[in-house]
């Protein structure tokens, strides 16, 4: 039998920092592969990604995670090698250890383990990406698109973020906030302060647009969202001299949004107060906007509580239902299916000295597996 933690570690080995893989998904596939799955690698551009399904008859069951982690910055602030994946005391000290390698490696151990067992009365399946610490764009998100163009059908998803807050098992994530980022660039004529007639000054047509957008309160929450924030995140001119009107100045906001708005209709609100704040201007006013994600909720029902109740016959802690958070590629996967979030507790994910109690990573192991094991009894 495949060891959960001793596989854990030897993922984190593979230093996979996005975009870079260094042999990780292979080993993913190596497992799956000697199990009986059919493994596909969806390479997009610099990206792999892995779809390995085990059966062909529905209900489909699909666990889905990512192999890349984020950088580990200063070396030298780490009381270990990053990816040593040393053990101290019983907690695992490594990148990944949190986000996610573990969970990596208890949904490969689980369905190793149901599939041998002859659990699996429909279809199993992961869906692996190694982008998505980064721009997330040739990862889960194209997976998906392919997915759903080949006709695949799966029938709901636990995607393995470390979502418990304080302790292992209080909560699951049912939903997010989606994420508009918008810049706001103000294109004007530089000329001397002294001189403002000869000049088309951009900062105050900015400052105008800005303080339109933050003057309006978005909404108070939605179905047990949070209300929408929009943040000013920089306001940039380039200008160093004290004595000269800039001929451009350029702003960035994001916006995160519960299901109150789309994407499309805060993207189109932005363009329109800029617009209005940049009438009988003689520069140009131009707003790009990026949308990263739409809001989506999974409402709770007979999954959600399918999963909630093998996270308490682990933890035995009854898990929040939340939408709090940024985004994950959750987010993809909610067009295919629907889709909770649970893993470990996610305290130290990004961090330096990120960690794991080996416990907990047993314990993940031990839910998957309990809610595999649940699943069709409940759906098949």
């Amino acid at each position: 039998m495949l060891d959960v933690v001793e596989f854990t570690r030897t993922l984190i080995r593979r230093p996979s920092v996005t975009p870079a893989d260094e042999g990780a998904m292979d080993l993913v596939e190596a497992e799956l592969a000697r199990a009986g799955f059919v493994c596909r690698r969806m390479k997009y551009g610099v990206i792999e990604n892995l779809y390995a399904r085990y059966g062909t008859e529905g209900p489909n069951l699909c666990f889905a995670g990512h192999t890349d982690v984020v950088p580990v910055g200063d070396l030298s602030d780490w009381r270990v090698d990053p990816f040593a994946a040393a053990i101290e005391d019983g907690v695992l000290v490594a990148r990944g250890a949190c986000d996610m390698k573990s969970a990596i490696a208890a949904f490969v151990t689980s369905a190793v383990a149901a599939v041998e067992a002859g659990e699996i009365t429909g279809s199993i399946s992961l869906l692996i990406t190694g982008d998505e610490e980064g721009p997330s764009v040739d990862g889960t998100k194209k997976v998906v698109e392919a997915l759903i163009a080949e006709g695949e059908r799966v029938d709901h998803c636990v995607v393995g973020e470390p979502t418990s807050a304080e302790t292992f098992g209080d909560m699951i994530k049912i939903g997010r906030r989606g994420s508009i980022n918008a810049e706001i660039l103000v294109e004007g004529r530089q000329g001397h302060v002294a001189y403002p007639d000869k000049a088309a000054n951009p900062l105050p047509i900015l400052v105008d647009i800005l303080g339109r957008l933050t003057a309006r309160k978005l909404d108070d929450g939605f179905l047990g969202f949070q209300p929408s924030n929009l943040e000013i995140t920089t306001i940039d001119t380039g200008n160093t001299a004290t004595n000269v009107i800039p001929a451009r100045a350029k702003g960035r906001i994001n916006i995160r949004f519960n299901p109150g708005h789309t994407g499309q209709s805060l993207a189109e609100w932005i363009a329109s107060e800029a617009a209005a704040a940049g009438a009988g201007f003689s520069g140009t006013v131009t707003v790009t906007p990026t949308i990263s994600g739409e809001a989506f909720l999974t409402a709770p029902g007979d999954f959600t509580a399918l999963v909630a109740g093998a996270f308490k016959a682990v933890s035995g802690r009854d898990a929040e239902l939340s939408t709090s958070g940024g985004t994950s590629d959750a987010r993809f996967i909610r067009s295919l299916c629907p889709v909770v979030e649970l893993g470990l507790v996610g305290k130290t994910l990004h961090a330096v000295n990120e960690q794991a109690p080996v416990a907990e990573i047993r314990a993940l192991e031990q839910v998957y597996r309990t809610i595999i094991q649940r699943y069709y009894v409940a759906f098949a």
